[in-house]
């Protein structure tokens, strides 16, 4: 069950252990939305749409439907699984320029619902929270 704090509508600074997670395009051109404050403000390097960079982690939302988001996640969750010492703020990734709802993306992030150094957006929590697949709730 999700027992921690919702990421921030807007994050304009980080702890040193905080990692900003957000939606980008494959060519890495960080040009609007989270992607843009990413490179301006966490770190994102310009011409890498994937993985860890600076203090942000990019995760691809440009290229096509659901289904080609889903790898891209995969990697993440496994890289916060993996990396215990950071703290992700995921930001609403795919719901804004990328253009997909909220139902779409949030249940991708459902192995991560328990992880205690992923911290989600509040309206991805409720829709997990209603998604058969969550335990214990």
């Amino acid at each position: 069950m999700y027992n921690r704090p919702f990421t921030p509508e807007f994050i304009t600074e980080l702890k040193p252990n905080e990692v900003f997670v957000f939606g980008s395009n494959l060519q890495g051109m960080h040009a609007g939305g989270a992607a843009r404050i990413a490179h301006e403000r966490f770190g994102a390097v310009w011409g890498q749409g994937v993985g860890m960079q600076g203090q942000s982690y990019a995760i691809p939302t440009m290229q096509g439907g659901v289904e080609t988001i889903e790898p891209y996640v995969e990697e993440f969750m496994d890289y916060a699984f993996r990396h215990r010492e950071l703290t992700f703020l995921v930001t609403r990734i795919g719901c804004g320029i990328a253009g997909f709802t909220a139902q779409q993306i949030a249940p991708l992030f459902l192995k991560v619902i328990d992880l205690e150094n992923v911290i989600l957006p509040k309206d991805f929590v409720e829709i997990m929270h209603q998604h058969p697949r969550v335990v214990g709730c």
